[in-house]
């Protein structure tokens, strides 16, 4: 057992019989009472964000979690099919467990992260940044390209869209933010 000293960002808690990431914690030593640990948790299955305070000192159960690379090969009926990159070893997981499944295409390598005691997956994990062509967007208007806020939606190889500055054209290569699904750069 450990104690709120023990807290860290990522560290994974068991919490009301649900499992928990640590997002972001503050200790907090008023002028008057005990003392407290103010806490953002992070839900593993659902990715609700709750906040929690925690008197400090008080005992927590840490779970172990391993992050393990695999490498993505297909969709089919069952969910997403995967492979880990050293073992050979395929697992099938749901599209609830992936944060950014939109951007995910064959080949693509990511990091599916486990549960260390029941060895059972938690959720999979894309890159931060992707790099997707585009396979259909209007053509921009000439003396539109002066503002950098005028944005039009582009559909990239994996079917997803994605709102992308003026000047870009069909048959690019642009970088997309896996976390929100925004537009970064051109990619040469």
């Amino acid at each position: 057992m450990a104690t709120t000293a023990d807290f860290r960002n990522g560290l994974c808690i068991l919490y009301n019989n649900d499992l928990y990431t640590i997002v972001e914690f503050q200790h907090v030593k008023p002028g008057k009472g005990p003392a407290f640990v103010r806490t953002k948790l992070k839900n593993v299955k659902t990715g609700r964000v709750i906040d929690n305070t925690f008197s400090s000192g008080v005992k927590i159960e840490i779970q172990r979690v391993e992050r393990r690379p695999h490498q993505f090969l297909y969709k089919d009926d069952m969910g997403y099919n995967f492979m880990h990159s050293e073992s050979f070893e395929q697992i099938t997981i749901s599209e609830e467990m992936i944060n950014a499944p939109q951007f995910l295409k064959e080949g693509d390598n990511v990091e599916i992260v486990y549960h260390a005691d029941t060895e059972s997956p938690l959720y999979c994990e894309l890159n931060t940044h992707v790099v997707l062509e585009i396979t259909y967007t209007e053509p921009g208007l000439k003396g539109d390209t002066a503002s950098s806020t005028a944005l039009k939606q582009a559909t990239v190889e994996t079917g997803a869209t994605v709102m992308v500055p003026l000047f870009v054209e069909m048959g690019e290569k642009i970088r997309i933010d896996t976390r929100d699904s925004s537009y970064v750069e051109r990619v040469k």
